[in-house]
């Protein structure tokens, strides 16, 4: 991806971005949409920005399109990205604050932390959101938030009278493999998460957090904020 996002960049196309699954037909992303304004952001997205407050951490910031739109707001915001060519990209855009850093173990206090398109997905299992939420308590500042964005697929398994049959689906039906390619450049295969809110909301009260879902879109996708409980 961020070869891909390096030469959309550079010269203003790029190759097919491709995205294979065992669970679905391969599929592409549009890097186009990683550069996208504001006004071509889905209502989920926009709003996230709007209720960002404080400092600002933009997690998985890719081409840096949410933080250059934070920017514009005139809101402080870190933008982190693991990919080395992702990180120049949003230097070279003028994302002002943009760091090479794994989430996992990043450091610092932020009043909010933002994971757009899908980017809670990052955790990859059900399992590891134990580990999440410990290092999401350990970057929120006091009355801080956490915003994601996630989808719920359960659609995926609707059959065509509007059933749905989770039977025989071996662990969450949320948790996907992924495996991408652009040009020659083919990556390893990794675990990616979506999660529908009320599991979000099981697992956010599991570990001392408050879910409240902001906005649903028309794609099963959702805005949720998360924000610690108050303690008794």
């Amino acid at each position: 991806m961020g070869q891909a996002i390096a030469d959309y960049h550079r010269e203003g196309r790029a190759a097919r971005l491709r995205v294979f699954s065992p669970m679905f037909d391969e599929d592409e992303i549009p890097v186009a949409t990683l550069f996208r304004r504001l006004e071509e952001m889905p209502v989920v997205e926009r709003e996230a920005l709007q209720v960002a407050t404080g400092a600002i951490l933009d997690v998985g910031a890719g081409a840096g399109c949410h933080a250059l739109a934070l920017q514009a707001m005139e809101k402080r915001v870190t933008a982190i990205d693991i990919s080395p060519l992702a990180v120049a990209t949003m230097r070279e855009r003028g994302v002002k604050d943009v760091r090479e850093q794994d989430f996992f173990t990043l450091d610092g206090q932020y009043d909010t932390i933002l994971m757009l398109m899908n980017g809670i997905g990052i955790v990859g299992t059900l399992s590891r959101l134990p580990a999440f939420f410990m290092q999401v308590d350990h970057l929120l500042a006091p009355g801080g938030q956490l915003l994601c964005d996630s989808s719920d697929i359960c659609y995926v398994f609707e059959d065509e009278d509007g059933f749905i049959d989770l039977t025989g689906i071996d662990g969450y039906y949320g948790e996907l493999t992924y495996q991408m390619q652009y040009r020659d450049i083919k990556g390893e295969p990794f675990p990616w998460l979506f999660i529908d809110p009320e599991t979000l909301r099981e697992q956010a009260a599991a570990h001392g957090f408050h879910s409240d879902i902001l906005v649903r879109g028309p794609h099963y996708d959702y805005l949720a904020r998360l924000t610690r409980k108050a303690k008794q």
